[in-house]
């Protein structure tokens, strides 16, 4: 998401390299790019038109810090913008002072609203709260079935009373049996349409007024643009919301909607949808999203993702594993799956500083040399695994391996030894070479303590030809070493 975006962006600061300071004159042509950035990002014009003219401000306005780029104390200003348009900060959800906090999910036809109840139903569950889903939604075929069978998933109960029932009197009973199970939270998913009209919004008025939730949720398609902003703002007028939650964020969208909605609805947005899995909902923090917009990625999201994936306690053993030289073959296709549960490559590489501009080519052949070099690991026997070295000297084990595995004795001599290397140089790095994942060290870093090579990297087992050379040698960032 927001590729575009971050392309236009980035062709503005270029605009001030080489200035000595922020004037009338050169700031106008990054100006007119930011402004065509936005547009085509489908950004409501009316906020367009705000964002430039403060950023154009704030910009002539700024005081000249010694040692700052023109281009980078513009990238801080409109980073600042960004953020300030988006909301400031993440608004949590209310909490009823006594149980439970009823929430109303509304939305139209086709947003994802009942996948959506179910998404924030495990986020809630990840939050040690417990949850009733109650199904309202009685005009859409299977659209009870639906929310059963994600509420089966994910072990969240659901409360329904078919399709020949009112959908009030549903959520009304509803209500009543999450006070009687002794429930944190009822979680309500109500009927849509395919276009806002009076019946829906009559039934929703009603169920509103029977069960007086601490939250309205609107469920929004992101892929809608600035259409989304407008959408909140009708569903604000006609019914009341509290906040949005915008899905299909990982798809093709253009950011005009996550930039629009706050600034046109007046209403927050609470959460994210970045995938099809009940595991893909995030909440809503402006100012990491205005870091992935300007390509500094977001090493929050990212850890936060490590720390539901890991486990303390292998964390720990595997930080020794590392430091002692140990790591073998069985840890290095427990920490490839468990990058594969963290999600796509490509998303988790959006979210490491400087990785954004990966092509999606580049991105292909890493998740192809993973693929690689976990069918051969596959092949090779318990002893094998536990110990590299018994490969690395007989010629025959890997010639089994190969035949094993459909590839070449080349390449299974190559895993090898680019593993012996990769195993040395994590040692090298747990020992204080190189930092690890930053915040994590080795006891929350899923890749133990020094971090682990990623595809395309010298070292990384079972990669291109040429993978296993001696590294350029690359600019260090502050906090950061290899993941």
């Amino acid at each position: 998401m927001f590729d575009a975006l971050a392309d236009r962006l980035e062709s503005a600061w270029k605009s001030l390299r080489g200035q000595d300071k922020i004037s009338e004159t050169n700031i106008q042509d990054a100006l007119r790019e930011v402004r065509r950035a936005l547009l085509e990002a489908d950004v409501n014009l009316q906020v367009v038109k705000t964002f430039i003219e403060e950023v154009r401000q704030r910009a002539l306005g700024a005081e000249v810090v010694a040692g700052v780029r023109p281009d980078q104390q513009f990238i801080k200003i409109v980073y600042d913008e960004l953020v300030a348009v988006m909301g400031e900060s993440n608004i949590p959800l209310a909490q009823a002072s006594q149980a439970p906090t009823v929430i109303l999910m509304a939305g139209l036809q086709g947003a994802g609203k009942t996948t959506a109840t179910a998404k924030l139903a495990l986020h809630l569950r990840k939050e040690n709260r417990t949850t009733l889903l109650v199904a309202t939604d009685i005009y859409r075929p299977a659209a009870i079935d639906q929310l059963l069978t994600l509420g089966k998933q994910i072990n969240v109960p659901v409360f329904e009373l078919g399709t020949e029932v009112n959908p009030v009197e549903i959520a009304r009973q509803g209500i009543a049996k999450g006070r009687e199970l002794g429930v944190d939270t009822v979680i309500v998913d109500t009927a849509g349409r395919l276009q806002i009209d009076a019946d829906m919004m009559a039934e929703l008025g009603d169920i509103k007024k029977a069960v007086t939730p601490d939250e309205v949720l609107l469920v929004v398609d992101a892929m809608t643009g600035q259409e989304a902003a407008n959408l909140t703002q009708a569903f604000h007028e006609q019914i009341g919301i509290t906040g949005a939650i915008l899905t299909k964020m990982d798809g093709d969208t253009r950011g005009g909607a996550a930039l629009s909605v706050r600034q046109i609805s007046g209403q927050p947005i609470k959460f994210i949808g970045v995938g099809e899995k009940v595991e893909a909902l995030q909440p809503f923090y402006p100012d990491r999203l205005a870091s992935r917009i300007l390509g500094m990625g977001d090493v929050l999201t990212l850890v936060e993702k490590a720390q539901e994936e890991v486990d303390l306690a292998d964390a720990e053993n595997m930080t020794r594993k590392i430091l002692e030289a140990q790591f073998d073959f069985n840890d290095f296709l427990k920490q490839t799956r468990l990058l594969k549960n963290m999600g796509s490559l490509g998303g988790i590489m959006k979210l490491i500083p400087g990785m954004g501009k990966i092509s999606n080519e580049q991105l292909e052949q890493g998740e192809s040399q993973l693929k690689r070099a976990e069918s051969m690991i596959n092949s090779m026997t318990r002893e094998e695994r536990q110990n590299p070295q018994l490969l690395a000297s007989s010629p025959s084990r890997k010639k089994r391996v190969a035949q094993g595995s459909g590839h070449q004795l080349e390449d299974v001599a190559k895993l090898v030894s680019d593993f012996q290397r990769m195993r040395s140089m994590m040692q090298q790095m747990g020992q204080g070479g190189m930092p690890g994942m930053p915040g994590l060290g080795g006891l929350g870093n899923p890749f133990g303590g020094g971090g682990m090579p990623m595809p395309g990297q010298g070292g990384y087992p079972g990669g291109r030809p040429g993978a296993a050379k001696k590294p350029k040698k690359q600019k260090k960032r502050k906090g950061f070493g290899v993941l």
